[in-house]
């Protein structure tokens, strides 16, 4: 059963038997090589069988910068992600090294399934979201409950949104808590890069609600990239 490909596809966030999340970064230079890399990618996973170890889908998101590539993997659970590292992955990174040398490989961290997650509004056009926006937020020590109460700040800042500049707002966010404790990552979509520029233009996101986010206790940093779904890979039925 080999692996299929669908280009510019989306992941099924909300898949049942997800026990497992692992989130990486690429940094490959240019847009071009962007291309290259995903091309890549796609080859030596269509010309090998699936890895029947839990691994449920695959997908690649090309930033915005044009540097980077981000790889979000649904999986049964991190011991079938390390029984992949064990046996499958470095004959598949062989190859694409090879026709992508000097690919800079950044970070991997490991997340719970989806801890909470909103629909908040439709695209004008009706299609797709446009582009994926990825907020990683870093605190102070592992304690689940005070990243699981930040969560519930940012989602009372975005009610307030959605009350006060109606259609401002993304069209959809998911959270995850990081299974080393110090993260959450927000995989949020939006229509357009545009209309995500325009958010954070805007004089709203200076609300007592969005300060209480950007300040809260124990928070140290944060990041914000822009995505458009490049490829994303499934086993063949």
């Amino acid at each position: 059963m080999n692996a299929v490909a669908h280009p510019d596809a989306r992941p099924d966030l909300h898949r049942p038997g997800v026990g497992a999340v692992l989130v990486s970064t690429w940094k490959v230079g240019t847009p071009e090589r962007q291309r290259a890399a995903v091309d890549a990618i796609r080859k030596a996973w269509e010309s090998r069988e699936w890895p029947d170890l839990g691994l449920l889908s695959y997908s690649v998101y090309a930033g915005t910068d044009g540097d980077t590539l981000l790889h979000y993997s649904q999986w049964t659970a991190e011991q079938a992600y390390e029984d992949f590292v064990r046996t499958y992955r470095d004959d598949r990174n062989a190859e694409i090294d090879a026709a992508v040398p000097g690919i800079e490989r950044v970070e991997l961290r490991r997340y719970a399934p989806i801890h909470r997650s909103a629909v908040l509004g439709a695209t004008s056009t009706g299609e797709l979201p446009g582009v994926v926006v990825i907020v990683e937020a870093d605190f102070d020590g592992p304690d689940a409950g005070r990243r699981r109460a930040w969560v519930e700040t940012v989602f009372t800042a975005v009610d307030e949104d959605a009350a006060l500049r109606p259609g401002v707002s993304g069209t959809s966010v998911q959270f995850h808590l990081s299974t080393d404790g110090g993260r959450v990552l927000n995989y949020a979509e939006w229509e357009s890069e545009r209309a995500h520029e325009e958010w954070l233009a805007d004089d709203g996101r200076l609300s007592p609600a969005w300060a209480r986010v950007h300040h809260y206790p124990g928070l140290v940093g944060s990041r914000v990239k822009r995505y458009t779904p490049a490829l994303s890979l499934s086993a063949g039925v």
